[in-house]
């Protein structure tokens, strides 16, 4: 199995970090665009694609900011951060992804957090 590669992506999103911020945070917010089904219990989000749970462990919360997850199977390094960056001067917002994969899968799993960041602004009615 090749290491993980950490990477990052941006995208514009027109909306208050705090209405984001419940998108990022909450089950029942993450449930409109990030998996089917979502549960929270001690500090672990269960998240339901297809019949498939994966488990999270919620790692820090910065409220309105920024929220961290780890799958609880993964290599120990690895994580999943959303973040919600404004910008001081035009107030624009930007959610900042960063997320781990295999190199040969990076391409693929970029692809993937596109259509569901188009799914979340969809939702949003951004």
């Amino acid at each position: 199995m090749s290491e993980k590669k950490k990477f990052s992506l941006e995208y514009e999103i027109k909306s208050s970090p705090k209405i984001l911020f419940s998108f990022l945070s909450e089950p029942n917010g993450l449930a409109q665009w990030f998996a089917d089904e979502v549960t929270y219990r001690d500090q672990v989000f269960t998240f339901n694609w297809d019949g498939e749970e994966h488990k999270a462990k919620l790692l820090s919360v910065k409220e309105n900011k920024l929220v961290k997850f780890k799958w609880i199977d993964d290599e120990p390094h690895c994580f999943f951060e959303m973040e919600i960056i404004q910008d001081e001067l035009t107030n624009d917002v930007a959610l900042s992804i960063t997320d781990f994969a295999p190199e040969d899968a990076v391409v693929e799993r970029k692809l993937i957090w596109d259509n569901q960041i188009e799914y979340l602004i969809s939702v949003l009615g951004a």
